[in-house]
């Protein structure tokens, strides 16, 4: 049950929309495993470090296009 990473390819190709949305997604779940991880019932840790790559992954793509849009202003 594995989820594979994500490409940063795969990130630029999508809409501001579903960044936003995925981003939102993203950090629900990496509230939900810190919360596992402090009640001791986290039982995948290595997902822990993948949501926070994604969400990084995401959060540049964000502020590349914020830039791009800035200069082209």
């Amino acid at each position: 049950m594995a989820k594979t990473q994500v490409k940063a390819a795969d990130v630029r190709m999508k809409t501001d929309k579903e960044l936003e949305d995925r981003l939102l997604e993203l950090r629900k779940e990496q509230f939900n495993l810190r919360f596992q991880k402090a009640t001791g019932q986290l039982a995948n840790t290595a997902r822990v470090t993948a949501v926070r790559k994604e969400i990084a992954k995401i959060m540049t793509v964000i502020s590349e296009r914020q830039r791009q849009a800035g200069s082209a202003a």
